[in-house]
């Protein structure tokens, strides 16, 4: 059994895709972070950067006593590897699927949260700031476009990779044409269509009716932390 700790983030979303697509079993156990319930010191004990999503898997491979892990790219590679599905089993085709899940944790999440955040949350429209990330995401997107254009998936097969992507190309209020990307958005149909990706994204709603934040308690939450945070 995995314990998911989970909120409706892209990030939240790319572990209940996983486990829709695996069956593995899980059970959700929901961190509001708009109301800073990752602060609770139960939750840092497992992870311990104050962020979702992260697990508890109760029954690990070596047998051992249960296993905490955080970070969202590093639990796709470590359920993959527990299940031996959607990462590829040769040993060059695995090193691309694991340099295509970093280019996501590393460039295409960070890039398109600057994106949201400056576009949608700043309390002052900096045009610097929103003209400067919804480049970068464009230039991410047009990235992935060109490498899905001699590939049905990422890696070739559908895998963790197309997952930890997928959420974060989802939004449409990232400013992007998605017709500028013919590729990319053949790609996004294909994924949206799964019947796990449906799963995962009704469940989301049955957790978070307001995946925004809106008043000014939640985002100096979501926003206003700093090393006294830490504790």
């Amino acid at each position: 059994m995995i314990d998911l700790y989970y909120w409706t983030t892209p990030n939240g979303h790319k572990l209940t895709i996983f486990l829709e697509e695996t069956g593995l079993p899980y059970t959700i156990r929901p961190v509001n972070i708009g109301k800073g319930e990752q602060f609770d010191p139960a939750f840092l004990r497992i992870s311990p950067n104050n962020r979702i999503p992260a697990i508890v898997d109760q029954a690990p491979a070596d047998g051992g006593a249960p296993l905490s892990m955080f970070e969202s790219g590093a639990i796709l590679l470590y359920l993959a590897d527990k299940v031996g599905r959607f990462i590829p089993a040769d040993s060059r085709a695995r090193l691309d699927c694991i340099q295509w899940l970093f280019w996501q944790m590393g460039n295409l999440g960070p890039m398109a949260g600057q994106n949201h955040h400056f576009a949608l949350y700043a309390p002052e429209k900096l045009p610097y700031a929103i003209d400067r990330y919804v480049r970068e995401t464009g230039r991410l997107y047009a990235v992935l476009n060109k490498r899905l254009a001699e590939r049905e998936f990422i890696a070739g097969e559908y895998s963790i990779a197309d997952m930890a992507s997928y959420p974060w190309v989802l939004p449409d209020r990232q400013q992007q044409d998605i017709d500028e990307f013919a590729h990319l958005k053949r790609w996004k149909e294909a994924i949206k269509a799964r019947p796990a990706v449906e799963r995962a994204y009704a469940l989301a709603k049955t957790i978070n009716v307001q995946p925004t934040a809106t008043d000014a308690q939640t985002k100096d939450i979501l926003f206003g932390q700093s090393k006294s945070s830490v504790k």
